[in-house]
């Protein structure tokens, strides 16, 4: 980067609330220049700049990638942090919901990264934070578009890391567990139709995956975990937040059978 001493410029995406507003309050109080992004910023109160952003439009991440540039000069750390959540039966999902959770959750940031690339690359140096989940690494029952966005976005990290070596650009992934954060409640939800027959066992589900969130920890222990990276010479390929539990999950599928695992999951949704 051109000037180590200068403050870090960081760009965080999905940043009005929950995990992105955290993240970028605790960065600015670390003396880093923050801006944010939201689809809708009017009207949002931050103590950042907010730059409206909708990950889905070319034109939109193009706009607000060159605001960012023209007036802090440039992008040290892009935290790709904007998503949606997506639950429902796969056979009951419409397609139309698949399509927009795979623009969100993956083209998205895929996108945001390809446009803040060619002035990281002028600056010999920058660093990509790709926020996924620790649902990333399990197709999850209910839960399996989810998954698989978040999943699409850890495997093409570690790809675009081994291309991105040549130019000191680093990137990582880092995959949150149950946050207490407004998710659930802005997740598109595949209605419970009554006589399905995934009405039982999706609604227990929806229950239990509700909880789950209300239960989370606190957003501000992403955030701190951001610094922590952003603070790291060589980040590692994958990092995990989350509760014992969730982190053990992922260790487990990569020892267990599948079948056995599997039955571990059935378990554990009651199903």
């Amino acid at each position: 980067m051109k000037d180590s001493n200068s403050p870090k410029v960081v760009l965080i995406t999905g940043a009005s609330s929950g995990i992105g507003k955290a993240i970028a309050e605790f960065l600015q109080s670390k003396d880093f220049i923050v801006y944010g992004t939201s689809r809708n910023p009017e009207g949002r109160k931050t103590s950042f700049p907010l730059v409206a952003l909708d990950v889905t439009r070319p034109e939109s991440v193009r706009s607000a990638v060159q605001h960012v540039i023209e007036e802090a000069g440039k992008i040290d750390v892009l935290v790709n942090n904007a998503g949606i959540g997506i639950t429902g039966p796969l056979e009951e999902t419409p397609d139309e919901e698949i399509k927009k959770a795979f623009d969100t959750n993956y083209f998205g940031p895929v996108s945001v990264i390809k446009e803040v690339l060619p002035g990281m690359r002028r600056n010999k140096g920058g660093l990509i934070i790709n926020i996924t989940s620790i649902a990333g690494y399990m197709g999850l029952p209910y839960r399996g578009i989810y998954s698989a966005s978040k999943g699409a976005l850890e495997l093409t990290t570690e790809a675009f890391r081994m291309e991105l070596k040549p130019f000191n650009i680093k990137m990582t992934n880092i995959a949150p567990g149950d946050f207490a954060t407004n998710i659930a409640a802005g997740r598109y939800h595949a209605p419970v139709v009554k006589g399905s027959p995934y009405e039982q066992a999706y609604g227990n589900t929806l229950k239990l995956m509700d909880k789950h969130v209300d239960e989370g920890k606190n957003p501000h222990v992403m955030a701190e975990a951001v610094y922590k990276v952003i603070n790291t010479p060589n980040p590692k390929v994958h990092y995990k937040v989350g509760e014992p539990l969730q982190k053990f999950s992922v260790a487990l599928k990569r020892i267990l059978p599948d079948k056995l695992y599997e039955r571990l999951l059935l378990k554990h949704y009651k199903l």
